[in-house]
């Protein structure tokens, strides 16, 4: 028995080698995570400093960002330049305060015939663009917040969302 020695496999120092390599990439990621999360915003003025807005920025509107969707998808033919085209469109509406959910719930079938109006003025050759979709969604946001504005006297809608878009 004397004679029988302990021999120590090398599948140990594989083993330290990566318990070591797997504690160093997290402390690398614990670090690079303290440092997004807890850096210092050199960006943000000072207590009692004089900041130089640049241009005029609109007030925020305060409220509970809600947002409510079309009881059903806008469907529409447009004409393209090839043939025309079959476009279904989702739409969901944010707003700002429970009030203007109200609101904007008491009066779905004006805001749809204004959205309907809109959608059906576009074409297919814009439609297929990502610049004439943009477009299209500005021309609804005004559209709709003009129709609630001549109803309620304010603007109740704060943008206009396509959670679905088909055209074939």
């Amino acid at each position: 028995m004397a004679d029988e020695e302990l021999k120590i496999e090398d599948g140990g120092k594989k083993k330290k080698m990566i318990i070591i390599i797997a504690a160093a990439v997290l402390l690398i990621g614990g670090g690079a995570a303290a440092y997004f999360l807890l850096g210092s915003d050199d960006d943000m003025p000072e207590l009692g400093e004089v900041v130089d807005p640049g241009e005029p920025q609109a007030a925020p509107s305060s409220g509970t960002a809600l947002y409510v969707a079309m009881p059903r998808p806008f469907t529409f033919n447009v004409p393209g330049v090839g043939r025309d085209r079959l476009v279904e469109i989702k739409v969901q509406l944010m707003i700002r305060g429970f009030e203007n959910e109200e609101e904007i719930k008491k009066h779905i079938p004006l805001v749809e015939g204004a959205l309907l109006k809109v959608f059906s003025s576009s074409n297919a050759d814009d439609l297929v663009t990502e610049a004439g979709k943009v477009a299209i969604k500005e021309k609804a946001l005004r559209e709709v917040r003009a129709t609630m504005k001549n109803i309620t006297g304010h603007e109740v809608v704060e943008q206009v969302l396509f959670t679905g878009f088909v055209m074939q």
